[in-house]
């Protein structure tokens, strides 16, 4: 039989307090959801205004500020209001009420049609029977973001009968398909690049350079992908100048139509709205952020009266219609000192990176970038690294040489044949000036490009070029190769 042991033990375990998980929420937020988020918490709080005040001294609304001080002079929360679960601090707030007038300079959304809208919008103009429409409509929602169908006709089929309960012929969906297929942005319904390319290139006009691109991409497509063009020009009996035009036709085709129409943010395109401004004035980087300021909050004046009801009175009902108040307005309260713990860590992470990175927001010299990883920031800062990480997530800032995502400034670091550390997006801008002064009838290879890299003092490993370059979307060197 089994001894069953008991003891105590003793554990140390930490845990986040409300208002860390809520200012880590925040934290990861830019600034132009913040808004939103902000505007969504006061409308689900009956209990604050953030209008500025109305009418005459009398009838204005109560600060949170005398509300405090009025508790502080007339006895304790459990006497006013009865007791309280929690007990929550107090935090002294500056006027900058909001106008009910939504700013704007501040709406950062502009709402755009998006993929599936647009092919449901043509769909409409069509003279359909309601089965085909039905048939067309599943085809549309079955496109992938770049606007190809990567999927058989039998597995539509199939969805049709058992998702959609609609019974239809491998046929009908064909036809619905080329339908579909007709519609703006052209190439759109293609299953493939092949197919993508060759609608597009019908919707064109018939010139003789189109005519020759047609006949490559339908008869010499596995040639074309891997450019044998002069195995191309022979079996098509094509001229050097044949083969340019071809190229330069095929060049102005887009290979992913579906993404002429945004769809992120569930159909509405974001603008990118910097939450960080640096100037540079006289010699000096001035660091602000202008797009957001944390709202004064105050009291609706009927809530503060049924506050002061409570508290004079011995009323059960009144005293719990006080505390529901009360609670409102230290939820309200909490969460402006989230919003205020967040900006400030905002403010000391974005100091820190510039002035790690001092020498390039001089002057925006890329080459000026140091090595710098978010434990540098946050050795710098005292923050943990996943707050750095937070921070640096979907944040932008505006400098006087242009507009850049915080990951911008963080690379890893290589040694240089001097033994310095330089930064890793040096030698990618070093990679992409060699491959742009190549000779494209000659490109340069990977190990060409080791040994270009390393008489400009860079020590690069063939593997780590081969990792840059598809980085930096430079294909190999046969791909590269040009007539």
């Amino acid at each position: 039989m089994a001894v069953v042991k008991q003891g105590l033990e003793q554990k140390l375990q930490q845990k986040l307090s409300p208002l860390q998980i809520q200012t880590i929420k925040l934290i990861e937020m830019p600034v132009q959801a913040l808004e939103q988020h902000v505007r969504e918490v006061l409308n689900d709080n009956p209990v604050i205004d953030d209008t500025a005040p109305q009418g005459n001294e009398e009838t204005r609304d109560v600060s949170i500020s005398e509300v405090e001080e009025r508790e502080q002079s007339g006895g304790s929360m459990e006497e006013n209001y009865g007791p309280q679960d929690d007990d929550i601090p107090s935090y002294n707030l500056h006027v900058n009420n909001w106008g009910k007038d939504e700013r704007p300079q501040y709406n950062t959304f502009s709402v755009k049609q998006s993929f599936s809208q647009s092919l449901q919008e043509q769909l409409g103009y069509r003279n359909l029977t309601e089965h085909q429409r039905t048939i067309a409509t599943f085809i549309i929602g079955s496109l992938d973001d770049d606007g190809y169908l990567r999927r058989d006709i039998e597995s539509l089929v199939d969805d049709l009968a058992f998702r959609a309960g609609v019974e239809a012929s491998a046929e009908e969906v064909e036809a619905m398909l080329k339908v579909i297929q007709e519609f703006e942005p052209s190439g759109v319904g293609a299953r493939d690049l092949r197919e993508c390319l060759l609608i597009q290139l019908e919707d064109k006009k018939r010139t003789p350079s189109v005519e020759n691109a047609i006949k490559v991409l339908d008869t010499q497509f596995d040639a074309f992908k891997n450019r044998h063009f002069q195995k191309i020009m022979t079996r098509l009996h094509l001229s050097e100048e044949d083969m340019k035009a071809v190229l330069d036709e095929i060049r102005r085709l887009n290979p992913a139509p579906g993404g002429d129409v945004d769809d992120s943010y569930t159909d509405q395109a974001q603008q990118v709205v910097p939450d960080f401004r640096l100037d540079y004035e006289h010699g000096e980087l001035i660091l602000s952020m202008p797009r957001f300021s944390i709202p004064e909050l105050r009291i609706n004046r009927k809530y503060e009266e049924i506050m002061e009801t409570g508290r004079l009175s011995n009323s059960r009902a009144d005293k719990e219609a006080a505390s529901f108040v009360k609670q409102k307005i230290d939820s309200a309260k909490w969460f402006v000192e989230a919003l205020r713990q967040r900006q400030n860590t905002l403010e000391s992470t974005m100091k820190a990176i510039i002035d790690y990175q001092r020498d390039y927001f001089m002057d925006g010299d890329e080459s000026s970038l140091k090595p710098m990883v978010l434990k540098d920031i946050a050795e710098r800062t005292g923050f943990d690294i996943s707050t750095i990480s937070r921070v640096v997530n979907s944040k932008w800032i505006e400098t006087h040489f242009g507009i850049f995502p915080l990951k911008y400034f963080f690379s890893e670091g290589l040694e240089n044949s001097d033994g310095e550390e330089v930064s890793t997006r040096e030698i990618k801008k070093a990679l992409r000036e060699l491959v742009d002064g190549e000779d494209k009838h000659n490109p340069l290879t990977d190990d060409e490009l080791v040994d270009s890299l390393s008489a400009k003092g860079y020590k690069v490993a063939r593997r780590t070029i081969a990792k840059y370059r598809a980085q930096l979307d430079i294909p190999k060197a046969r791909f590269r190769r040009e007539l």
